[in-house]
This record gives structure tokens, sequence and C-alpha cells, in this order.
């Protein structure tokens, strides 16, 4: 038997390391130190035996960066590599005794579908950033854990920061529990529910402490200090919808041969900001914005940057953050029609004016722009009125939305100086 303490656990979690219930949420603010305790509970529990594990994300590329890397981290602190095979073409990890962690992207449905361990039964599935996921999608993890004759319990754990009240999440488990915003515990009915925020992470940094606590948008400390399910007021962008472009039966189905009209829009990031690229296309008639891709990434060099660009948009054109001429000539010798936007003198602004003005439909798909458009709000004065300042939060894709857009916006617009 494997015994872990607070020496290299935060205690908050300790309870909850051989919980049974069969679905289980952890939830919270940044840093909080979620994803780093149920990166050790894989590791402990694959040790011990009896349990395999599927890791999934919405977008697998996502998976290496994230908690396949921090479950590396904990082989290694641990000092117990040498009972690991760690896979990094395969994302897969074995352990000594023949139990996995296998890694896969929610974007795979195929491949999801044929994985099996090699020794018993997936017995956990856990979904990282789980927002981002569609409630059928979550329906059919959970069946998915059917059948096996082990003794094991099954579980399906959920982890994510809280971002709205209205995401089918809280409806879902939250609701029916009657979860209050100061309660950080629930266990009944086949249900585990923790919450946490940095005060539980004793591993932070003053300064990771000080940038939490300084946060001074409502929404922001509301959901990333303080963990606490969001309520978004001053929402700028309301002119959307989500639809299923590949589907027939749908009202706004796009097929790919119609999708002709491309604008793609780049802006870069690396560490703590994804690269994100937004791919459109645009039916300029009926004032139409149709997403139906996107590239949400960060810890992408140049060079890797650019293959995914053109894994997405072939030799389409981009236009790019001009900030970064350095990155944009690197994309152009690795082959990427990259060009910079001009982003003129009050270019924000009116770019979310164009954008406001148009009907934008994002592709169920792309839960990244989802994402940011549910979220990104004016700054609030001390009233709690909106000013005509967007929150510089969360706008990654935004932003690269509008650089795609800025040609159209030309006519009506004169780029004069850099903003």
């Amino acid at each position: 038997m494997i015994k872990l303490h607070e020496e290299v656990i935060n205690s908050v979690y300790l309870p909850f390391l051989d919980a049974s219930e069969r679905r289980q949420i952890f939830f919270g603010g940044s840093s909080s130190g979620k994803s780093v305790f149920l990166s050790q509970r894989v590791v402990y529990d694959l040790l011990q035996g009896g349990r395999n594990y599927l890791i999934t994300r919405q977008v697998g590329r996502t998976l290496r960066g994230s908690v396949y890397t921090e479950i590396k981290k904990v082989i290694s602190d641990w000092g117990v590599s040498e009972l690991f095979d760690v896979s990094r073409s395969d994302m897969l990890i074995t352990c000594q005794n023949g139990y996995q962690a296998i890694f896969c992207g929610l974007d795979d449905v195929e491949k999801l579908k044929s994985l099996t361990p090699q020794k018993g039964v997936i017995t956990d599935i856990w979904v990282e950033e789980a927002t981002e996921t569609e409630q059928p999608t979550i329906k059919q993890l959970f069946k998915r854990q059917r059948g096996g004759s082990g003794k094991t319990p099954k579980r399906l754990t959920l982890s994510f920061n809280p971002i709205l009240r209205s995401h089918w999440i809280y409806e879902e488990y939250f609701a029916n529990a009657e979860w209050a915003d100061d309660q950080s515990v629930y266990r009944g009915d086949g249900l585990a529910i923790l919450k946490t925020t940095y005060k539980n992470n004793r591993f932070l940094t003053a300064a990771d402490i000080a940038d939490l606590e300084n946060e001074s948008d409502p929404y922001f400390r509301d959901v990333y200090t303080l963990g606490k399910w969001g309520v978004l007021g001053n929402v700028i962008f309301t002119n959307w919808r989500v639809a299923d472009l590949d589907n027939p039966a749908d009202e706004y189905y796009l097929p790919t041969n119609q999708r002709t009209n491309r604008r793609n829009g780049l802006d870069f990031g690396f560490s703590s900001d994804p690269a994100a690229m937004s791919c459109t296309h645009y039916d300029r008639n009926h004032k139409r914005i149709y997403i139906f891709d996107e590239l949400y990434e960060t810890g992408l060099t140049n060079d890797i940057l650019a293959d995914a660009i053109k894994t997405k948009i072939a030799q389409d054109y981009v236009k790019a953050d001009s900030a970064e001429p350095k990155s944009i000539a690197e994309l152009q010798g690795h082959g990427v029609s990259a060009e910079g936007a001009k982003k003129g003198k009050d270019s924000v602004l009116f770019g979310i004016q164009w954008l406001q003005q148009q009907e934008i439909i994002v592709d169920k798909r792309c839960v990244n722009m989802r994402n940011e458009l549910s979220s990104y709000k004016w700054k609030e004065d001390a009233g709690g009125h909106a000013m005509r300042v967007p929150v510089d939060r969360n706008n990654h894709l935004i932003d690269a939305l509008r650089y795609a857009y800025e040609d159209e916006m030309a006519d009506k617009w004169f780029f004069s100086s850099y903003d």
C-alpha cells in the first residue's frame, strides 16, 4: 500500500485520493492545484494497480502540453521513472505492473472508440477543462465505462474553472445538488464535488498569490481568484450562435466546398497565452461570419506553429498580429502565407463595433471561440456601469477574428497609426 502525505500533496485533496463516487468534480480558481492533484492521483493509482485511465480533453493536441506533461513531472519528482514506460509518440504511460494511462482528444472520436488497455478495463476517465466539452460527449464517455467484471469502482472525473453559471455542467450537477457559493464540498448520491482556490495550494509563490489577489474585474475575480461560478454582465457580443456546420440538417449547414470566401486571423502566444487562429468564411451579402475551425494552443515554437497552421488552412493567407514581425517572417520562412495586420488607431473598438454588426455563426467544435465570446466584456466603473473599454483577457481568438476582417473594415475606417 502506497501512502501520500502533505509533503507532496495539498491537504485539501487527501480525502479524495481514494474517493469512490461514480462522478467526481474538481473545480475552482486558478492555481488551486487541482490538475496537479489529479495527476498525482493517476500516478498513485497506476502504482497501486487495478486502475486504467483514459485522459481526455476536447482537442487532443492540447493534452501534450498540459496533463501529459504534468503526469510525467509527478513520475520524475517521485523518483519512480524506472517503474514507467512513457511513450511520447503514442501518448501512453504504462506502469511496470501493466496498468496504463491513455491520452486521447475528444476530437478523435473513432480512435476513442477503439482504445483498450493492455490489462483489464478502463476504470477511470478524466476530462480536463471539461467546460470545453458538450453534454452529449460526457454522457457517451460515461457509457464508455460500462461493462467489465472488476471490483474496482469506476469513476468519471471532470476538472475545470467554473466560467459561467449558465453552463450545462452547473445545471446538471450543481443545481441538482443545491450548491451554494460559499460551499466547498459535496458528497452524496454517487457524486463528489470539491471546490478549491489558490488558498488551498501551499506551493504557490508570493508573486502568484499577489497576481490573483490583485484582480480587480468582478467577473474574473469571482471565477479565477475565488473559484465561483460567474455571472457575467456587460458582455460585448450577443450576436452569435452555435451551429453544426457539417450537419445537413442544421439551418446553418455550410459544406466544405462552399467555404470559399475565407478569412483567417492569428494572434501570437507561447507560454501563458495561446497561439490562436480563427478560420472563417464570410457571406458578405448576409453580413454573416462562419467560424468553422480554430487553433488554440500554448507552447508552440514558430516551426511547429507553422505546421499546425498549414494543417488547418494549407496555403490560404492569414492575417497575424503585426506586433511580432520576427514571428511573421519565421512563419513565412516555413511556408505560411502570413502578413501583418495594420492595427490602426482605435482599431480595437472599431473592430468590435464592426463585428457587432455581423451575424456570427460558430461551429459547435470551436469551443475556445465560444468561451471567449461568452465572457468577453466591457470594463465597469465603480457603479457597475459599462465603460467603452474591453477587458483585455481571454480574447485571443477574438483579436485574431478582428485581424482576419481588417480588409473588410478598411472601406469604413482609415488605419492611420498603430495602437
